[in-house]
């Protein structure tokens, strides 16, 4: 039930962010935001995933990709997993889009999401 707190938190962290269109401070946030300095147990990423997703359908409006990545990855770093926020674009028809990866895997949207946006960003 922490975990499902945590994960609204960093949601209406974020959501100041994004709604005041300040991607700069977004992403300074994320990229600064520390790696804990622990051992994460072996089911790690899919409780914190699944504790965002949860958070995300409790909101009380819609999340936003990027908004719900930032949450995923800052939370993630708490519990010492090396994650990613990775920021991506389409050109035709253009798209943006924003995921999580860890060790190099997608770790909160589909697999094949690194095939469809090149990537603008990771931090």
């Amino acid at each position: 039930m922490i975990l499902f707190w945590n994960a609204y938190r960093y949601l209406v962290l974020f959501e100041r962010h994004v709604a005041r269109k300040d991607f700069a401070s977004l992403y300074r946030a994320v990229s600064q935001h520390p790696c804990a300095l622990r051992i994460p147990i072996a089911d790690e990423v899919e409780r914190v995933c699944a504790a965002v997703d949860k958070a995300c359908a409790f909101y009380w409006k819609q999340v936003l990709c990027l908004q719900r990545s930032a949450a995923t990855a800052c939370l993630l770093r708490n519990y010492g997993v090396r994650a990613e926020l990775v920021i991506g674009t389409q050109q035709l028809p253009f798209n943006s889009h924003a995921w999580v990866e860890v060790e190099g895997r997608v770790v909160n949207d589909r697999p094949y999401v690194r095939d469809v946006y090149a990537v603008l960003a990771r931090c």
